[in-house]
């Protein structure tokens, strides 16, 4: 893989890693949010993440075969999808809540504050990790430049 092609994996990574922690903290924010647009409390989103490019075993053969080197090109990571979580919500029971159906219990948003923790850390570790390499590269590339320049 070349040079420039790390730079784009790590960066890639980055993007993914960014857009994971926008949605982490969306789900945080409405820990609480018993009503939305359409009435129904808030439902956790996640984030689903996919290898670029084709990671099929004939184009990973043919590439191979054919001395390809176009293969490197398409590799890192990209999002595919943010879906709802379709777990069920905690009911509380709180009758003077707004909410509250004739029963008097409160549908709550089905975020758990504690994986969403746990959640937001991974995403900032996956994240620096990203930036650790994506900083290697750049001093390996300057280091094969100044070496060339002698």
């Amino acid at each position: 893989m070349s040079f420039f092609g790390t730079l784009d994996v790590s960066a890639s990574g980055l993007t993914a890693q960014r857009l994971r922690m926008d949605i982490i903290a969306e789900n945080i924010a409405n820990v609480e949010t018993t009503r939305t647009a359409d009435g129904s409390p808030y439902k956790r989103k996640v984030v689903l993440f996919q290898e670029r490019g084709d990671s099929s075993v004939f184009a990973q053969y043919f590439n191979r075969v054919m001395g390809a080197n176009d293969i490197q090109n398409n590799r890192g990571v990209r999002v595919t999808k943010i879906t709802d979580d379709t777990r069920p919500g905690n009911q509380v029971y709180d009758p003077s809540h707004p909410d509250a159906d004739e029963n008097g219990y409160v549908t709550k948003p089905n975020v758990n504050i504690v994986e969403e923790m746990v959640n937001m850390i991974s995403a900032s570790r996956s994240y620096e990790a990203n930036v650790t390499a994506f900083n290697t590269t750049k001093s390996m590339i300057a280091k094969t430049l100044e070496m060339s320049a002698r």
